[in-house]
């Protein structure tokens, strides 16, 4: 009688199959991959030539190939598990921000008339601190000299006037930074002040949606109001 190995794949094979896609049938669980394997082990040691038997070797290393598959599938399972617990766990949480302020990176600041908010992360302090609010041609039109700067995240106002005095178009600006210690710069990130207005989950994560239309990471957050 034939070897069931010389019309068939043998049970490591049909595994490997599983694991990487190629088998002609859908993704398999962990259940059902276990039942197939046995199935061809056992149709394979009932028709096996009986002068030339399986070796225990050979049955020992597709058996430990089962288990290493399972233990595997097992595992994904469960880090997909905790991965969408955790993704579940974060969007509560981001749920409480709806509604309030936050400094996230950023070089914008809005103002209607009276001016508005923006903010500066300064890792190490300066002795000099300066901003430049420039409008949509690059034109600076408010020049703010904040002096010395403790080290930390920090919220500022812009009260809405130009430098000649007058009041400032409605409308988004820009906003650079200037920071020195001892004549020598140091590090000065922007920061925008924006809404939470809504909470988004996808494929990177959960998102916060402000109200300047940007949507941003919770890590991104430096500070909330």
């Amino acid at each position: 009688m034939a070897s069931v190995q010389s019309t068939t794949n043998t049970p490591s094979q049909a595994l490997l199959d599983s694991v990487n896609g190629t088998s002609s049938s859908a993704k398999s669980s962990v259940d059902t991959a276990q039942d197939r394997f046995m199935t061809l082990l056992i149709t394979q040691m009932k028709n096996q030539d009986p002068l030339n038997p399986m070796d225990n070797a050979q049955v020992t290393s597709q058996m430990a190939q089962l288990s290493t598959v399972t233990g595997i599938n097992k595992l994904n399972s469960t880090v997909e598990s905790l991965m969408s617990s955790m993704q579940s766990g974060q969007s509560y949480q981001a749920a409480n921000m709806i509604g309030h302020n936050v400094l996230v990176p950023g070089t914008s600041v809005t103002t209607s008339g009276t001016g508005g908010y923006f903010g500066i992360d300064i890792p190490t302090g300066a002795d000099k601190l300066s901003v430049l609010i420039k409008d949509s041609a690059g034109s600076t039109i408010r020049t703010l000299n904040l002096g010395a700067q403790d080290a930390g995240t920090l919220p500022f106002k812009w009260d809405g006037f130009a430098d000649d005095g007058s009041v400032a178009k409605t409308g988004s600006y820009k906003f650079e930074v200037t920071a020195t210690t001892a004549g020598q710069s140091v590090t000065a990130d922007a920061l925008n002040y924006a809404e939470v207005m809504s909470v988004s989950t996808g494929t990177s994560g959960v998102k916060l949606n402000l109200s300047n239309l940007a949507s941003v990471s919770t890590t991104d957050v430096k500070e909330i109001f």
